[in-house]
């Protein structure tokens, strides 16, 4: 995906896209995530997950290309199509988060290391570490803040 990248506030109706976006990025990014907790979090997306944040839509050319979810200061979600890696979708749902949405921290698994370094790069430090995600499961968290300026 190549083009000029828009950012939207998300709504229901986007949530199927959205879906489709998570399954897409979390296949490109998170093979230490087993497959039955993969299909179980997918499941409850739209109906548990997308309900607790705002959401933000990034578009290229008029496409779903990615999205944020925000809860206050905290960025409770981030993710690209696969397609659209490498074309500063992240960047710019990111960039608006943090200047428009007062976005200060974030939890990311420790094991996507790609991730980990795009919030490292982006000025976010590990603040403390969790064992298991936020439900239960073996996916250990590091927590991060943007240092302050």
């Amino acid at each position: 995906m190549t083009g000029v990248i828009t950012l939207r506030n998300g709504t229901d109706a986007d949530h199927p896209a959205l879906v489709r976006v998570w399954r897409s990025s979390v296949d490109a990014t998170h093979d230490f995530l087993a497959a039955a907790d993969r299909d179980a979090i997918e499941a409850r997306l739209a109906s548990d997950y997308f309900p607790q944040v705002r959401l933000t839509v990034a578009e290229i050319d008029g496409a779903v290309a990615g999205f944020a979810g925000t809860a206050g200061d905290d960025l409770a979600m981030l993710f690209a199509h696969a397609d659209a890696r490498g074309c500063g979708v992240g960047r710019a749902l990111l960039d608006h988060a943090v200047r428009e949405l007062g976005v200060r921290t974030v939890d990311v698994n420790e094991q996507n290391e790609q991730a980990v370094g795009f919030y490292a790069h982006s000025g976010f430090t590990v603040t403390g570490r969790s064992e298991t995600d936020g439900d239960g499961l073996p996916y250990p968290l590091l927590h991060l803040a943007l240092a302050e300026d």
